[in-house]
């Protein structure tokens, strides 16, 4: 059984457009846990790779790609994106994206 608070994460990252991404920390904010960035992160985590959640359009406050999760990679974050036509840079620091470019506003 999936806990309430995953489920309105999942709820709240499907909100999230095509073409643009969000932090952790804005979906914590949002549902109310300001302080819960890691545990949608992990709600996250718990997805199967073939999800309609779009998880990929989630990333760190500094817009870096941080999945360390073995089904879902950083590269295959990347390629989604690149897909929904965002943006994402690569260095030796991991890959980015420009959240001021790509970052949604909620309201």
């Amino acid at each position: 059984m999936i806990n309430n608070f995953y489920q309105r994460v999942y709820q709240q990252v499907s909100q999230v457009p095509r073409g643009r991404v969000a932090t952790y920390g804005q979906i914590a904010a949002l549902l109310g846990s300001p302080r819960s960035a890691r545990q949608v992160g992990w709600a996250l985590h718990l997805l199967p790779v073939d999800s309609r959640v779009p998880w990929q359009r989630i990333i760190n406050q500094k817009g870096r790609i941080s999945t360390s999760c073995q089904e879902h990679t950083q590269m295959l974050q990347a390629t989604l994106l690149r897909k929904e036509h965002v943006e994402v840079t690569k260095n030796q620091n991991g890959y980015f994206i420009n959240l001021m470019k790509y970052g949604v506003k909620f309201t």
